[in-house]
């Protein structure tokens, strides 16, 4: 994946403004737990998908598209971060107008890595079709919306607002990720359906996670800047149902994922190890 992505850059450095080029390979190859593209290519070999080379447009994909929303996440106008991995945010590496432009730099790549992969036509465009629903207004961008909406209304959000805004920005892109390595599989209906049902689970409990981690966990450990919630007013489910609660459905929600693995047979200790992983991470 890390090749990939490197090749990737370098085959387009010699076209690309030089600043511009030093930005999209500053935030996309910054370390990272690269889960989206783990998911893909798990899903894939879960269905029955046995060449791993076959699935690295869509993982690169989904891995560009998650970079530029942390781009843009960071940005004053946003979340207003300085860290993220560890690391100075784009646009205190560079400056705003830099990051912005690496951001939908790294957006349209996406789209161009999928357009481009040898796979047949008729999947290439259900590939690109759901990517756009799934980071657009109807997915990830439409609950980035709900999010800043809900940081001035935070009293009036309940849990099911709070499930409604992160099924959006968070589960969207993961429920794609394992739908899409299904598909690329060519998965049964009975694996497809595993796939959807693990991928809603896990992006639920990603999120869930994030907001523990986010009271818990020091800035060195995450990093990114720890407390930025609670600073924001945001809704989370730890400010909505305590802690505790909240590590109970995040508890409830890998055993939904877990579940989903066994319509998959002896095929997935990889995402189950995935689902542990995710409850379990320290960052």
């Amino acid at each position: 994946m890390e090749k990939a992505l490197i090749d990737t850059l370098n085959s387009r450095s010699s076209v690309v403004a030089e600043q511009l080029i030093q930005a999209m390979r500053y935030s996309l190859l910054a370390g990272g737990k690269r889960v989206r593209p783990a998911l893909v290519v798990e899903c894939f070999l879960a269905s029955g998908g046995k060449n791993i080379a076959e699935t690295m447009p869509a993982a690169m994909a989904i891995e560009c598209i998650h970079t530029y929303s942390l781009i843009h996440d960071d940005l004053p106008c946003m979340d207003d971060d300085d860290l993220r991995r560890g690391n100075p945010t784009c646009h205190k590496k560079f400056d705003e107008a830099t990051a912005v432009l690496a951001a939908d730099a790294l957006q349209a790549l996406a789209f161009e890595l999928l357009a481009a992969s040898d796979i047949p036509a008729e999947l290439r465009c259900e590939l690109i079709r759901s990517l756009a629903v799934a980071a657009g207004c109807q997915g990830m961008v439409g609950g980035q919306m709900l999010d800043i909406q809900s940081e001035s209304s935070s009293s009036d959000i309940d849990i099911l607002a709070v499930e409604r805004i992160h099924l959006h920005k968070t589960g969207a892109l993961l429920r794609w990720c394992c739908e899409a390595g299904a598909l690329l599989a060519g998965a049964s209906q009975k694996q497809f359906d595993a796939c959807s049902r693990y991928g809603k689970a896990v992006g639920l409990l990603f999120q869930i996670a994030d907001d523990i981690l986010d009271v818990t966990a020091s800035s060195d450990k995450l990093g990114k800047s720890a407390g930025k919630d609670e600073a924001q007013n945001k809704a989370t489910y730890v400010s909505l149902m305590g802690l505790s609660r909240a590590r109970e459905l995040a508890d409830e929600m890998r055993e939904l994922a877990l579940n989903a693995c066994e319509a998959l047979d002896d095929n997935a200790p990889q995402l189950k190890a995935l689902a542990n992983y995710i409850l379990e991470r320290e960052s």
